[in-house]
């Protein structure tokens, strides 16, 4: 039994309806130890049986039998499998990757072998040193002269230790020195008992082999044992083959990546940019939320929610709403809006309320020093839920005193230098109401124990709640208090709490309307991460345009790597394998823009801080860990989508085609 037999290879190809028979039933037995040329005029079918043999064809009718095992060339797994393992191809045109060096060349196709990165290393300088070529291991193929190129060509084809070497036309492009040459190194490889496959039309090649098959219009003409074959046993492979690993695709595309990085780095840039964007108006959007945050809390303290009686009958309506209805009742209904002992008892029972504190709020009060007066100011108690960090300058009020407002009336009388109104007497006036739901007018002298300044809440004026129950009480006025600060002892607490006092009922009717400010916050917070994220989502934008530059640069690619593709294919790489290396090249390029866009992100942030800080005193472009990691995921998606139709359609091109691209 031959070591490989061909039996009945027939091969046609079509134009329209019309058959041009190529190869006409082909019967060649093959022994370990032959150097066989097949010799024959250009389309007498050489190059169409070499592709069969080699496992690149298969579309034909006929057997391929190796070492007794039928080769089944309708599965594709199988054919990959035996390029690897006993297939070495040397090609007229070299056909090696430009930008790989030589030694890289012919780790190629050690890549699909079991040894490990010494051993691979090791042999392929030891081939590249019975080839001639250990001097130039560094350089790339555009650096070489012919005769040296295909000596890289004989290296690779030997690396993984194939049993078939199959040679077209290898002298074809050589002068008479380097075909002598390389002739030797074919003779030496069949002589170490390998089966050598010449397919050439020079006669001169053909008379250096065992054997000649003359080949002509499809057909076998002449079988000729011109020397006998190399007294050698069939041997097994010595280096076994196994499927090409991920990180070698990864170490090709990226070395090609680098190879052309220059033309790559506009598009790395645009994604760049794009990523960059969307992470600042992230990193905006949490700055502005911590500043807001910090603002509020600065001044009320989270853990002290606020609650009114409700007099609202719709259940259905938000706090918020109920809380405004109760306002509008303090001036038509008083009474039904202040607390009897029983309310502040029930709010005392909820869970996780540690602490009732009463209050009292009138608008339409006004305070003045002399001539000066400041009117339209909210006149309520000083609680626990107003920070410390709101009072500008003295301390909070006692028996008698007050903080006024700083913007509003403290700066109104003495202008820059307000904080000389502390310690001074003021006037209060503002309207109180009767049991009856009468107006009382008030008019109160106090003492300024400071001066407060609570931002976005308004105009304020603020006394402790005994001082406020007494001036009530001297003037026969109703003296229930008319909202409760109640304190929740643990922050993560506080909305579950005010959800549970909302809850309550009097009746049919909820008792309550409770708000804190995390519920302000959240609002806020909602409100301006949406107009964060239309802004991040209106810069993402960029970054279709840069995917589509991706997918541009992936099929610019494939065309230019088309013969690439070819090789790979015909060393054994899988589909797999050619899409894994197109779609890797791509995430390479993601995940650069991805480190170029963070670092634009935090370089440029960190300028703007420094010049917002002077304004804000406030870092205000906070990009999270989060942010940075977004982009990130959204580079390598964007990316690899990108790359999925290229290299679907690099892994599907006829090996054979890919082979004959110019």
């Amino acid at each position: 039994m031959a070591f490989l037999e061909l039996r009945n290879i027939r091969k046609s190809y079509f134009l329209g309806k019309e058959e041009f028979p190529v190869l006409k039933g082909i019967n060649l037995d093959f022994e370990l130890g032959e150097f066989v040329s097949i010799l024959g005029e250009s389309g007498g079918g050489k190059s169409t049986l070499m592709n069969i043999i080699g496992g690149l064809d298969r579309n034909f009718e006929g057997s391929v039998t190796i070492k007794g095992q039928l080769l089944d060339h309708k599965k594709e797994k199988m054919l990959d499998a035996y390029r690897r393992g006993t297939i070495g191809y040397i090609y007229q045109a070299y056909n090696l990757v430009s930008h790989l060096t030589v030694l890289e060349n012919v780790l190629v196709a050690l890549d699909m072998t079991t040894l490990n990165h010494s051993e691979r290393l090791a042999r392929a300088n030891e081939l590249l040193d019975q080839v001639g070529l250990s001097d130039q291991v560094k350089k790339h193929p555009n650096q070489l002269s012919g005769g040296q190129k295909q000596r890289v060509a004989i290296a690779r084809a030997l690396a993984a230790d194939p049993q078939v070497i199959i040679a077209d036309e290898p002298t074809g492009a050589l002068d008479s020195v380097n075909t002598k040459e390389v002739l030797e190194l074919l003779n030496q490889i069949a002589r170490s008992g390998k089966l050598v496959i010449a397919v050439t039309h020079s006669q001169e090649v053909a008379d250096y082999g065992t054997r000649i098959v003359h080949l002509a219009d499809g057909q076998i003409e002449g079988d000729e044992r011109i020397k006998p074959a190399f007294d050698q046993q069939e041997q097994e492979t010595s280096i076994p083959a196994k499927p090409l690993a991920a990180w070698a695709s990864y170490r090709t595309a990226f070395k090609h990546l680098t190879y052309t990085f220059w033309r790559n780095f506009l598009i790395i840039l645009g994604t760049a940019i794009g990523l960059f964007s969307v992470m600042l108006f992230l990193g905006l959007g949490n700055g502005i939320q911590g500043y807001i945050n910090k603002q509020v809390t600065d001044l009320a303290n989270p853990n002290y929610p606020t609650v009114l009686k409700n007099v609202d009958t719709d259940n259905k309506k938000p706090a918020t709403e109920r809380m405004n209805s109760t306002m509008q009742a303090m001036t038509t209904d008083y009474h039904s809006t202040t607390f009897s002992q029983a309310d502040l008892d029930a709010l005392a029972n909820v869970k996780h309320v540690s602490n009732v504190e009463k209050g009292y709020l009138f608008n339409g009060a006004s305070v003045s020093y002399g001539q000066k007066q400041a009117g339209n100011m909210t006149y309520q108690t000083w609680t626990n839920a107003f920070t410390k960090k709101s009072i500008k300058a003295g301390q909070a009020p006692g028996s008698g005193e007050i903080l006024v407002d700083k913007k509003n009336f403290a700066q109104v009388v003495y202008n820059k230098h307000w904080r000389d109104i502390v310690g001074k007497t003021v006037t209060v006036k503002y309207t109180a109401m009767s049991s009856s739901n009468q107006p009382v007018q008030m008019n109160v002298k106090m003492k300024v124990a400071g001066v407060v300044d609570t931002g976005s809440q308004g105009a304020t004026i603020a006394a402790n709640f005994d001082a406020m129950h007494q001036q009530l009480a001297d003037a026969q006025a109703d003296a229930a208090p008319t909202y409760v600060n109640v304190k929740i002892g643990n922050t993560k607490y506080v909305k579950s709490t005010t959800a549970a006092i909302n809850k309550l009922k009097d009746g049919k009717k909820y008792r309550f309307a409770a708000m804190s400010i995390g519920s302000v916050l959240d609002t806020i917070n909602t409100i301006t991460k949406l107009a964060t994220d239309v802004l991040a989502a209106i810069a993402g934008i960029s970054l279709v345009v840069s995917a589509l530059m991706i997918i541009v640069t992936m099929y610019m690619s494939v065309s230019e790597r088309t013969k690439e593709i070819g090789i790979l294919r015909a060393l054994g790489e899988s589909r797999r394998d050619i899409r894994r290396l197109f779609t890797s090249e791509s995430l390479f390029i993601g995940l650069l823009a991805a480190v170029l866009g963070t670092g634009m992100a935090f370089g440029i942030g960190a300028l703007l801080n420094s010049a917002l800080y002077q304004v804000a005193h406030f870092t205000m472009i906070s990009i999270a860990p989060g942010n940075v990691v977004f982009a990130f995921i959204m580079a390598i998606v964007i990316s690899f989508l990108a790359a999925l139709l290229p290299a679907r359609r690099a892994s599907r091109l006829n090996p054979i085609d890919a082979l004959s691209a110019d």
